[in-house]
């Protein structure tokens, strides 16, 4: 079995390439297998020293294949690869004699340093194999010389041997040259009466003088023969051990070691004494902490930026996310990032992460996304490439800042400026109708003409109403503005408001079911503004079945119900119908689902007079089925003024 052969376990195919490859850069012989029963079987021929595997893996995870191997092959040294949420199973396989484990994704220089800390393990019980074949050849040389020297009273000869054996080791420890004190670990010899007969001088310096001592005084965890330590279970089972143990130091600190022990028989094969090789393993440890609060740092770092961060794969899945994009939106991973912001089924155009897999560069876009709540928000998209060892985008990171409060602003003065541009053509239309009425009523008055005067009276009172509804309309955006409520019959109120949009429905050959009781009773509203409201909702409902369909025929439907506190109103229609995306945008300022033909004022001015009047609204709707519109709304509304809390939004993408 050649120290350089490592065997590579990983689902996913690549991995397996590229890990492969720079495994092969390190100088090792690499054999992969796709999981943990393929490598079993692979074991068996190829005979690496060392496995490098996955834990989660379909079939056989990597602690079943670790315990397999461990069992069949203890030489075997096993690092398993884990993900950022699999550390507490990568700490539950140390327990199992894992040699190491190594976070995705993997950093090329952790996993040279990690292959050459075990490298160095193997190359270490691969010393101690030959040196403790050179201490039974030692054992055996002084054995044949007390025979020969005293072979009237072999058992005195043998007390002899040893003796001399053990007074031999103990001058190479006291003059510092020999085999024990060559080694860069903590040695010592035991007797089978569980006493430490001898020391390296690294032992001697961490431990103190325990040669005397029983074999069990120097572990952390053990105070008698009854507490079996790796000395006195070699002597019980004449096998070598193999423990994570912890000394104690001659200050009193405790120093994590692992242990190896092996016997050392004579020549009858019994066992005289145990040869106990411990390593030092506070570094490792030192590191392995600094390495765990590393990704803890970073880990935060990730989850508390004030921002929405995910990694996307190359199929648009998102692979991991921070704290605050998990708190605002459903559980994301392994579901395509255009699902999980946008309700898409398709990605978005001129999508950043796209663009960055296409050409390796940073990008950024402006867009709404809705959170679990529903609730929209503008963000700032930016997308940031993530490379492998060769310099290729495996994957991108997405951060999305939210603007929502700086476009709510903007929103708010554009919201201004647009209405009082495209009002003011109609101010002068109406400035102009003034004149002409003037100049009506003025020669009525010089001609004594009362039909004309009358006539210019109308005309007079009908343009200064619509400048008075203007102006109001002007007011609802500069400033808040109360509602004028008053109390009406609600049947009375719902089946005048139907009549306004009967004709046009006629005129377009749709269907209209009006559904409305006559013993609804009253309610308290701002009978101008619900009105318009509802014509609203159902001039849209008209609007969605205008498009011909073969063999379809168009319906809208207008109905109501009492709920005793509320009413239930609900405007249906059977035309096209909107998808997710556009469903949770119509309320939105100055977003509109009919291109040309729409402001985007009109469903986001219907929304803000029945919160107004404390009511709500639901929207159920699929594309090509129709929609339905659900209004709550409270049979008294009091005089109050418009939501402080939602200034216009306007959807710039």
């Amino acid at each position: 079995m050649s120290d350089k052969k490592l065997m590579l376990v990983d689902d996913e195919e690549g991995i397996r390439r590229f890990l492969g490859l720079t495994l092969i850069d390190l100088g090792y012989s690499v054999e992969t297998a796709e999981n943990g029963e393929a490598a079993l079987k692979l074991l068996e021929t190829f005979q690496p020293a060392i496995v490098l595997t996955d834990i989660k893996m379909p079939r056989m995870d990597g602690i079943d294949l670790l315990k397999a191997i461990k069992s069949d092959y203890p030489h075997v040294e096993v690092i398993m690869l884990t993900g950022h949420g699999d550390l507490d199973l990568a700490i539950e396989s140390l327990k199992f004699e894992a040699a190491d484990f190594i976070t995705k994704p993997i950093n090329d220089d952790v996993l040279e340093i990690s292959l050459g800390r075990v490298m160095e393990k193997i190359d270490m019980k691969n010393q101690l194999k030959e040196h403790t074949e050179n201490l039974e050849r030692l054992v055996e040389e002084k054995t044949q010389r007390i025979i020969e020297l005293e072979r009237q009273n072999a058992a005195c000869q043998v007390v002899e041997g040893l003796s001399e054996a053990l007074s031999s080791a103990a001058n190479e420890v006291e003059t510092g040259s020999g085999l024990f004190n060559e080694l860069p670990c903590l040695v010592s010899i035991h007797n089978r009466y569980l006493e430490i007969v001898a020391t390296n001088k690294l032992l001697k310096e961490r431990l103190g003088d325990v040669v005397g001592y029983n074999s069990f005084d120097i572990y952390s965890d053990r105070n008698s023969a009854g507490n079996a330590c790796p000395v006195q279970l070699t002597f019980e089972t004449g096998k070598g051990q193999r423990s994570k143990e912890t000394f104690i130091s001659k200050d009193g600190e405790e120093i994590p070691v692992t242990v190896y022990t092996a016997p050392l028989p004579n020549q009858n094969g019994d066992i005289e004494l145990v040869l106990d090789i411990s390593v030092d393993m506070t570094e490792l440890k030192r590191l392995r902490d600094e390495l765990l609060e590393t990704q803890y740092k970073f880990q935060r770092l990730f989850d508390e930026s004030p921002c929405y961060i995910s990694v996307q794969n190359k199929d648009f899945s998102i692979a991991e996310v921070n704290r605050r994009f998990k708190e605002d939106f459903d559980d994301p991973l392994g579901a395509s990032c255009y699902s999980a912001y946008k309700h898409r089924d398709n990605p978005c155009e001129e999508c950043p992460v796209q663009r960055t897999f296409t050409d390796g560069e940073s990008h950024q876009m402006e867009t709404v996304v809705t959170t679990r709540k529903g609730d929209q928000k503008n963000v700032l998209v930016w997308s940031a490439p993530i490379r492998n060892a060769y310099g290729e985008v495996i994957q991108v990171m997405e951060m999305s800042t939210d603007i929502t409060e700086i476009r709510r602003l903007q929103d708010h003065l554009t919201s201004l400026g647009f209405m009082l541009g495209s009002m003011s053509h109609g101010v002068k239309g109406m400035l102009t109708a003034l004149d002409g009425g003037i100049y009506r009523l003025e020669s009525g008055l010089r001609k004594n003409d009362e039909t004309r005067v009358a006539e210019a009276a109308k005309v007079l009172k009908n343009t200064v109403g619509r400048v008075k509804k203007m102006v109001l309309d002007i007011l609802y955006y500069a400033k808040s503005r109360e509602i004028d409520v008053e109390k009406i019959e609600a049947s009375t109120f719902l089946t005048d408001t139907a009549a306004i949009v009967a004709p046009k429905a006629a005129a377009a050959n749709i269907k209209f079911n009006i559904d409305i009781p006559d013993d609804l009773g009253t309610v308290t509203i701002d009978t101008s503004a619900m009105s318009a409201t509802l014509v609203n909702f159902l001039e849209n409902a008209v609007d969605a079945c205008e498009i011909p369909v073969d063999g379809k025929e168009f319906e809208i439907g207008f109905s109501a119900r009492d709920n005793g506190d509320s009413l239930s109103i609900v405007v249906t229609d059977n035309g096209t119908g909107m998808d997710p995306e556009t469903r949770d945008k119509i309320f939105t300022l100055f977003f509109s689902s009919k291109g040309k033909k729409g402001t985007g004022i009109g469903l986001f001015i219907s929304n803000q007079t029945i919160e107004q009047h404390g009511g709500k609204i639901t929207v159920e709707s699929e594309s090509g089925k129709g929609t339905t519109f659900t209004i709550s709304l409270p049979r008294t509304a009091e005089s109050s003024k418009k939501p402080s809390g939602d200034t216009p939004r306007c959807n710039n993408i």
